[in-house]
């Protein structure tokens, strides 16, 4: 709306008086800062053509100060990929070239976040130079200035994520790895702001501004599934233990470049790291041992195989590294012992398990907050690898984390409730004995209660409750009224006050829906743990009116919970779904819409679970759904991680083909006539799951539709001999089934024809074949 500005300020830049140049070069940067899209658009006619140009100009200016800015200006339009600036790309990079060695830190540092970014959208510039570019790198990460020394470093994480990494850096590791090692010890500062000194604080409430806003993570229905966890936690830099710097520091930058190099390199970091760590693990002040401790903990995913046998006696020296006298070597010990907790798993239980577990349980009682956060996290990743094994223990575990009720401050309180619903995921049933319940779940009501319905902490409570509750089965009957009672009216107030935003948005404020959704998930929890006990408790509620409004919600987290929900009361007490299937179904097929994929994925589910209740009456619905479902299975690479909530990854189409397989059990004769049209997907994705309830109905269902369209499946039958090849021990029923199609097909199309199709198998699919259906 100003056209003059832009061409005015480039001529002030050519001011003879200093101040005006720094003053309008100071105005361009945060014009280039906050408009960069727009100055490079038709709009205004492109002014760029003329900026970039001109702020190179300002690269050799005598005052660093300006030289500073002009780098600063540039840089906004690198990873937009500016035309102007491409158009001037060998000038831009032979400028940076030149003032590498620059003496001012700030004009350094542009240099460093532009070399970064370049680094990402044209680094077929940077090739050439790449030796060089890995040299002043390797110099500018050990700048004196620290923010210099971080931008630099940030060249490591970004170099990692690039195809060429590993033959560009693998002849500079010898260099790169003790620099990145040095990175990683607290600074003076850093203490200072830790309060590194303070052993004990336990007693110290928390400031409201610590606690990070939890979000709640909608539930996601799973199918148990062959692929096992990858080692270690997803977002190690992330677990790290510095939250109260969470800033971005050298420190964190140093260990994320190491932990994503240790992904790119493997075991080829070791030879340059294990030299290093010796003397850093066992050094007598406690900074230096720290960071070794840090760098064992970041390089555990990348190089786990080549630390295995270094394993046993590290573990037991990280053990002892729990109990050290310094609160910050404690609490590192904690995240890097989780690390390698899969690998402690996989030990026999005396080992390792047993002294690790005892000690954390310490540590989960230490005098230090930190300690303390750090040992719940660390026994909550634990507690998910270990699963079972842990029930020896139960009561000792349980004693610990009842005691920590009484003794943590707030921010604690609410990692506690994970580290517990964490628990009762992991032991499941095992946790439905009266001495248990009786430790658990007092301590768990009283702040049931204490907790007025508008308290965030409500959200983890009642997450942990939705897993105590599916853990404990039965043995939550008697705490399942008050509860229930609760979430009911969790939901019903938060729909009310929605819908008077609606209504007066100028005198109403909107509700927090988080509150509706922990809600909705919890009551899911109670229909999975109790079944039809839960049947009485729905009856003397209003919850299946409630549950048709939310799956109209706008938000897509509450109608993924609603679905999940309707799913599970599918199963528990259809008795009361069932006067609601005609106006239920026609907002499960509009759902069925994979840009929302945890929405589609449990609407598809409870689709399947609804079929196996309505059986033939399941006719009218068929064409509703149907459709969309075909389309969803085709779809080329739905993301790897539909559903995440037990870190089990499950092939992308699982849960459609399930529900299709079921909807073709139910009604055979509307189904099969698309047979063709997702028989390849849908062996393909049912072939990993392993064999359960839902895989049963699904590939009756598919035997039932051959049956009807024997053709549909002619041009894929391999497919089908491989899905039916990946049953372990199907019933003997369904066997049969798989008999009588494998032998129809090989009568229909005479021995010496199967002999040529059956050239094609892998021979592991041929041998299974001919041992169970001897074909």
């Amino acid at each position: 709306m100003w056209p003059e500005l832009l061409p005015q300020l480039c001529n002030l830049l050519n001011s003879e008086d200093y101040n005006t140049c720094e003053g309008a070069f100071g105005a361009l940067q945060k014009i280039c800062e906050d408009s960069s899209e727009l100055l490079d658009s038709d709009a205004l006619n492109r002014p760029l053509n003329i900026m970039i140009p001109k702020f190179l100009q300002f690269f050799k200016h005598c005052s660093p100060k300006i030289r500073s800015h002009a780098i600063a200006c540039v840089n906004q339009f690198i990873m937009d990929r500016a035309q102007a600036l491409m158009d001037n790309i060998d000038t831009f990079i032979e400028h940076l070239f030149a003032l590498a060695v620059d003496d001012d830190p700030e004009v350094r540092k542009n240099v460093c976040r532009a070399l970064v970014m370049l680094l990402e959208v044209r680094i077929d510039r940077l090739i050439p130079h790449m030796h060089s570019i890995i040299q002043y790198m390797l110099q500018r990460t050990q700048d004196h200035d620290e923010n210099v020394a971080l931008e630099a470093c940030e060249f490591w994480l970004t170099l990692a994520e690039q195809p060429i990494c590993k033959e560009v850096l693998a002849s500079h590791l010898l260099q790169l790895i003790p620099i990145l090692v040095n990175g990683m010890k607290y600074s003076e500062i850093d203490i200072i702001l830790l309060k590194g000194d303070v052993e004990e604080d336990e007693a110290v409430p928390d400031s409201e501004q610590d606690i990070k806003p939890r979000f709640h993570k909608s539930r996601t229905v799973t199918l148990p599934h062959e692929a096992e966890r990858p080692d270690g936690s997803e977002d190690a830099e992330d677990d790290d233990d510095d939250d109260a710097l969470s800033d971005w520091n050298l420190r964190k930058c140093s260990a994320a470049a190491l932990d994503v190099l240790a992904n790119v390199f493997r075991e080829e970091l070791l030879p340059h790291l294990l030299p290093l760590l010796k003397g850093l693990l066992f050094h007598p002040e406690w900074v230096v041992k720290e960071s070794g401790i840090l760098v064992l903990g970041a390089i555990a995913e990348g190089c786990m195989q080549g630390m295995v046998p270094y394993l046993p006696e590290l573990i037991p020296h990280l053990i002892q590294c729990l109990s050290d006298k310094k609160a910050l070597v404690r609490s590192i010990a904690c995240w890097t012992l989780s690390r390698y907790a899969h690998w402690v798993v996989s030990q026999p239980p005396d080992m390792h398990l047993k002294p690790l577990m005892t000690e954390l349980l310490k540590r989960i009682l230490d005098g230090n907050k930190r300690v303390q956060e750090a040992a719940c996290s660390a026994f909550a990743t634990l507690e998910e690898e270990a699963c079972t094994e842990l029930v020896p223990y139960l009561s000792y575990i349980l004693d610990t984390l009842v005691f920590a009720f009484g003794k943590y401050q707030h921010k604690n309180l609410l990692i506690l409730y994970d580290a517990i619903g964490t628990l009762a995921d992991s032991v499941g049933h095992h946790l439905n004995q009266p001495e248990y319940i009786q430790k658990l779940m007092p301590p768990l009501i009283q702040k049931w209660n204490e907790l007025k319905d508008e308290d965030k902490d409500l959200f983890p409570l009642l997450e942990c409750l939705s897993s105590v509750a599916t853990a404990l089965q039965s043995g939550f009957l008697p705490y399942c009224e008050p509860v229930y009672q609760r979430c009911v009216t969790l939901v019903q107030k938060t729909l009310a006050q929605a819908m008077m935003y609606t209504q007066h948005p100028e005198q109403y404020e909107a509700p927090d829906k988080d509150f509706m959704i922990v809600a909705l998930d919890l009551l899911s929890g109670l229909a999975e743990g109790l079944g039809g006990h839960v049947e009485q408790l729905v009856a003397r509620s209003n919850i299946m009116t409630l549950l048709f409004q939310c799956m109209q919600d706008s938000m897509p987290e509450v109608r993924q919970s609603s679905f999940a929900l309707l799913g599970d009361l599918t199963k528990a007490c259809f008795i009361h779904v069932k006067p609601c299937i005609a106006e239920f179904m026609p907002i499960l097929g509009t759902n069925l819409n994979p840009e929302f994929i945890s929405v589609c994925n449990n609407a598809t589910w409870a689709i399947g679970e609804i079929c196996m209740q309505m059986g033939a009456e399941m006719q009218p619905y068929v064409q509703m759904v149907l459709n969309n479902l075909v389309e969803i299975i085709n779809r080329p690479n739905t993301p790897k991680t539909l559903l995440e909530n037990t870190g089990r990854l499950t092939s992308p189409s699982a849960i459609p083909a399930i529900t299709i397989g079921r909807l073709g059990y139910v009604c055979p004769q509307e189904v099969a006539p698309m047979l063709q049209q997702f028989i390849r997907p849908w062996c393909t994705s049912l072939r990993n799951i392993r064999d359960n309830e839902e895989k049963d109905s699904a590939f009756r269902g598919i035997c039932m539709m051959i049956g009807v369209n024997p053709g549909g499946v002619v041009q894929d039958f391999i497919f089908f001999c491989d899905a039916v090849a990946s049953w372990v021990s199907p019933k003997d029923d369904l066997r049969d089934m798989f008999y009588k199609i494998l032998h129809g097909f090989k009568d229909q199309v005479g021995e010496e024809n199967w002999q040529q199709f059956s050239e094609q198998f892998p021979p592991l699919l041929k041998e299974r074949l001919a041992a169970f259906y001897g074909v």
